[in-house]
């Protein structure tokens, strides 16, 4: 879980992690922007909201939705959004608001958007009315006007003129009946719900409906007329300006002497982070490559190389197979995997770090990883959301976030912490940062490598040779067929399932795997990629010809959510 500083700032705003920084610098992004601030109540789509605002230009916060009064005030928010969630307002624990808060936003003159259970939430605040009901769920059409569909000037919706239809996406079962005072009603459903309020006067805005969500035809053009017309809002989040935030949160906190250890792995996320430091850092950065037995097919030789030749990286290489699969012989459950794998990779810069104290006469004390938001959000639940139903859970712990073993002898320090996927890739394109646009490009790699691709346990067998084939076959298709740069991510995944098939006349019991590819702007929620019935059928073919252990092909036409795009 996030710890504090002094300032005020969570770990996961500040970027340190385990609270090993001896140094009071306060170094979160919200000191240098205008804050949009999101509490979420549990809604899967909460991130989705954080992601809609970044895209406009202004940085978006995320904070649970038990954060006090206090800690949304050191934030300066220049605007509040309160997502949706799964709760019903009727229910006894249900999220409420901070005292305080109504009063606190009024005199601050702070605009409020309540979205879906947000809203609700809102108006039962301020004593409107809530009832239960059927609910409204999935594409539904709206009206922008009052109860009786007739055009008001409304402040919320002034991008558009009163009476205007749109499809927007519902999911709700409760409904605000009666308006608290001073609110007008200036939208409503087909069925007759009230989907949009407002009280311009007070800056207080609720919407029925997720105007995040792609189905919602005209949301994004709703966020943004809120954010900049109505809140008046800085588009001030650039990733030339974050580069050079995150390069002095840097220089602060490592010492004019001081080296650091750098956890590469090959991936996007760690080279960008890898490279950042080491335009502060120079020859003090010490970056260290492991193969753990859990790679693709050829990574090490061709990861190494490109840090070679065309990064410029320093990196030592250093092979702990034999460890890792002894670590991992018996293991099967996923949770057990990744944190086993974690402990390695932090047991692995211990012995490193003790290597560069006898060349440098002092231990690093700082590891470099490339976390992100997304890593954050899914391995770190809000507080109390263990006890609390409805509210958000630890997905997955990922191994540099909930992977990581309490008693770490390492600072952390991790640039990308606030950044979703497509912000990373962004930065690593500048051309001050001097990577490759094709290495950008490349798709994620889960920091556990082929163990959560790999269903059961990894040691047996030849089950980690058979999905390295595999997994190299379908990406060489996709490069081959130019889908490679339109899907966020792919890869094969060994099934631990035999099957009965015929090839060469001959019956035989081997061993399925799946395909899974997906499309994705920023990993929190994905769609399986729609091939084309003749990819489908080519790549089967051309695996069971060249995996002589493979005689069946399926392929994973699964959401995110329900579920998560590993498979582990």
């Amino acid at each position: 879980m996030a710890t504090r500083t002094d300032a005020g700032a969570t770990d996961v705003e500040a970027g340190l992690a385990n609270g090993h920084a001896d140094k009071k610098v306060d170094l979160a992004l919200h000191l240098q922007h205008s804050v949009a601030l999101v509490l979420d109540y549990g809604s899967q789509y909460t991130q989705l909201i954080g992601r809609r605002i970044r895209e406009a230009g202004v940085y978006s916060m995320l904070k649970p939705s038990d954060a006090t009064l206090d800690d949304m005030k050191s934030v300066d928010p220049k605007v509040i959004i309160l997502s949706g969630g799964p709760e019903s307002v009727h229910l006894p624990g249900a999220p409420r608001l901070p005292a305080g808060f109504l009063e606190w936003v009024a005199e601050a003159k702070i605009p409020v958007l309540g979205i879906c259970y947000g809203m609700q939430l809102l108006m039962q605040e301020l004593d409107g009315t809530i009832e239960s009901n059927d609910g409204e769920y999935g594409r539904m059409d709206i009206t922008v006007g009052d109860e009786k569909k007739q055009a008001v000037a409304s402040v919320l919706f002034g991008y558009t003129s009163g009476g205007a239809r749109e499809k927007v996406w519902m999911s709700h079962g409760d409904e605000v009946v009666k308006l608290p005072a001073g609110f007008s009603v200036v939208a409503t459903s087909d069925q007759g719900s009230i989907v949009g309020v407002e009280d311009a006067a007070r800056k207080l805005f609720g919407l029925q409906y997720h105007p995040e969500v792609a189905h919602s035809e005209r949301g994004r053009e709703l966020l943004r007329h809120f954010l900049f017309d109505v809140a008046g809002v800085a588009a001030d989040w650039r990733m030339e300006d974050v580069l050079k935030e995150e390069m002095d949160k840097v220089a602060k906190v490592v010492g004019p002497e001081e080296h650091v250890i750098c956890a590469l792995s090959g991936g996007v996320d760690s080279t960008v982070a890898a490279t950042l430091v080491h335009k502060v850092l120079g020859d003090r950065l010490h970056c260290v490559f492991v193969d753990n037995g859990l790679l693709r097919y050829k990574e090490a030789e061709r990861v190494m190389q490109t840090f070679k030749d065309k990064l410029h990286l320093p990196v030592t290489f250093v092979d702990d197979t034999e460890t890792m699969m002894a670590t991992l012989k018996g293991v099967v459950d996923p949770e057990q995997k990744r944190k086993a794998i974690g402990a390695g990779f932090i047991r692995v810069f211990d012995d490193f770090a003790k290597k560069l104290e006898q060349q440098h006469g002092a231990k690093p004390r700082f590891l470099v990883q490339g976390t992100l938001y997304p890593d954050v959000i899914e391995s770190c639940p809000p507080p109390g959301a263990a006890k609390a139903k409805g509210k958000s859970h630890t997905i997955k712990s990922h191994h540099n976030v909930g992977g990581l073993p309490k008693d770490l002898q390492f600072t952390l320090i991790e640039p990308l912490r606030e950044l979703f996927k497509d912000e990373v890739r962004a930065l690593g394109r500048l051309p001050e940062m001097g990577i490759s646009t094709d290495f950008v490009g490349r798709h994620p790699f889960p920091g556990p490598g082929l163990a959560v691709r790999v269903i059961g346990d990894v040691t047996v067998g030849d089950h980690l040779t058979i999905l390295r084939e595999v997994d190299e076959i379908f990406i060489n298709f996709l490069k081959e067929k130019d889908l490679y740069n339109e899907i966020w991510q792919a890869f094969a995944v060994f099934m631990d399932v035999r099957s009965v098939g015929v090839q060469g006349d001959q019956r035989t019991h081997s061993n399925a795997v799946a395909l899974r590819a997906v499309t994705s702007s920023d990993g929190m929620t994905a769609d399986w990629y729609g091939f084309k019935p003749e990819h489908l059928r080519e790549v089967s073919a051309r695996i069971c010809n060249r995996v002589a252990a493979v005689n069946r092909v399926v392929y994973d036409i699964t959401s995110k959510p329900p579920g998560t795009i590993e498979w582990e």
